[in-house]
């Protein structure tokens, strides 16, 4: 482990022409603050002044009294890197206020650890607000911060987590359970006509006449006669 602090002032060296290119004067972390992406050697130009820095990929080694890179091309600037403007100096992070997402003030960012592959492993605190765990180590877990802090300024924790990273248990979150189907419509019942039954009278029920009206039968078509049937059955009543 490292603070990055150790790393500003460092002369920067190229492995192929032997030469000295610069010196660091702050280091770049991603967006997320999860690693060391850059170095910054300062800027340079009078008018369009311009940031100039070696990627991390570059480098060879972080040495005891110097950072060795690759070759001297490595250098490039923010107008070349267009993804830099998106990465966090450590300078911008000095200073930042830590807070819970309740509000409460944990304490001031004074370095970066980083681990031995350039990945950020926790936050130095130069000033802290609470009692607990924190008040001795005053280290903040990366795996506690909630926020980075780049759009409030302010970088917001888990506190519980940053106390204990190592036995931290998340708390369960209960689902809401899921709003039951709603039903098909049902096609509306088409209602059959209601039969309407009529008490019969004494004299109705005397008379054998039924006050339920029915339909008649149909009775059967009884044959008509021809016209010739009947001029021969007028002659033969004449004879």
């Amino acid at each position: 482990m490292r603070l990055s602090k150790d790393l500003v002032n460092k002369s920067v060296v190229s492995i192929d022409e032997g030469r000295v290119v610069g010196q660091v004067k702050d280091v770049y972390f991603s967006a997320d603050l999860s690693r060391m992406i850059g170095i910054f050697l300062g800027k340079e130009g009078l008018i369009r002044r311009k940031s100039l820095i070696v990627p991390v990929d570059a480098v060879v080694v972080f040495g005891i009294d110097a950072v060795l890179i690759k070759t001297a091309s490595a250098l490039t600037d923010n107008k070349m890197l267009t993804e830099a403007e998106q990465w966090i100096r450590l300078n911008d992070l000095e200073g930042r206020d830590v807070d819970t997402p309740g509000g409460t003030r944990v304490g001031t960012i004074g370095d970066v650890i980083l681990d031995e592959e350039g990945r950020v492993d926790s936050f130095y605190l130069s000033r802290v607000l609470v009692e607990g765990p924190l008040a001795e180590t005053k280290q903040i877990d990366r795996r506690a911060m909630i926020d980075s802090g780049q759009a409030d300024g302010v970088l917001t924790i888990d506190l519980p987590r940053a106390e204990d990273p190592e036995h931290y248990v998340p708390p369960v979150v209960e689902k809401a359970p899921e709003p039951a189907p709603r039903p098909a419509p049902v096609a509306p019942i088409e209602q059959q006509p209601t039969l309407v039954v009529e008490e019969e009278t004494e004299e109705e029920i005397e008379t054998g006449e039924a006050a339920i009206l029915m339909e008649p039968k149909s009775l059967p078509a009884i044959p008509s006669e021809s016209s010739a049937d009947i001029i021969e059955a007028e002659i033969i009543e004449e004879e």
